[in-house]
Parts: structure tokens; sequence; C-alpha cells
């Protein structure tokens, strides 16, 4: 089974989030369980124990660092990540979130769905960087990368 089962946001550092962000770390973290797929890649020098994992995600020392276990609490996989590639899109995914969840309450439909289609292209962008990131380390596929961004955006919401 190459799937996730269980996820820690190490968050505890953060500052307390916007409902909004809550509510989208909430879904993220519901629709990952739910459907995923993650596969760690067969290595010369050791062997990958088979799935499902646990993963961990964190930002330590300005990097993203995903801690991957077994569900026996194995150790399967750690993989750091530089957070500057994922710096603009973060960014740019934030200040239309914001636009975003301002339309919602005042402007009329025809125009949030033109910033909610904005908005899922900086995220499908945002996912792309991260399948790029993992190459050779885990394979995902779109939905997974989709939802792990999210939980990327909630992790820097307070870097």
């Amino acid at each position: 089974m190459s799937r996730i089962t269980h996820i820690d946001l190490d968050d505890g550092n953060l500052p307390p989030p916007t409902p909004e962000i809550e509510q989208e770390r909430k879904v993220a973290l519901f629709d990952l369980l739910e459907e995923n797929s993650f596969a760690l890649p067969a290595r010369d020098d050791r062997e990958v124990p088979p799935g499902p994992y646990h993963l961990g995600l964190a930002i330590r020392e300005n990097r993203l660092v995903f801690d991957v276990t077994t569900e026996e609490a194995a150790k399967a996989a750690e993989f750091h990540l530089s957070l500057g590639p994922f710096r603009q899109v973060v960014k740019d995914y934030f200040q239309i979130c914001e636009s975003y969840f301002e339309a919602v309450k005042k402007l009329p439909p025809s125009q949030i769905e033109t910033i909610d289609m904005a908005r899922r292209g900086i995220h499908n962008e945002g996912s792309r960087v991260l399948q790029e990131r993992l190459a050779g380390k885990a394979d995902i596929d779109e939905g997974t990368a989709r939802r792990l961004f999210t939980l990327i955006c909630v992790l820097h919401f307070g870097g």
C-alpha cells in the first residue's frame, strides 16, 4: 500500500491561524488521508520499507522536512527540501487567497469565479514545484501534491 495513513503537521510554534487558514488545513488533511498516492522509490544502497506510511511535515532551519515512517514507527525516509523554490508561489497563493476570501464576502459570483480560477492556477503551480522537488525521493500523484502544497502553505503561514 503506497499511501499515507497518518500526518503530523509540526505547526506548534506558529502563530494561531486565521479561521480561513485553519479551514484550509482541516480540509487538506481530511482529503489527503481519504485519497493519496505516496511511494518511496527503490534505492540501490538500501531497502525501502513498504507502505502505508506516516508523514511528519515541518519547517526546520529554513528547510521543509518530510519525515516518513512505517505504521510500526520504523524510519522509512527523511528528506529536507530548500524553501527557496516555494517562497514566491506560496506568497502568490496567500495573496490570491486573501483576495478570494474578501471577494466571497462582497463580489458577484462571476468575479469570485475569476479569482478562484487564478487561485487554482497558482495552487497547481505550487503542486508542480513540489512534485519536481520530490522527484527521486517520493512518488506522488497530482492530487496528493495539491493537498501537500496546501499543508506547506499552512507551515509557511508562521514563517
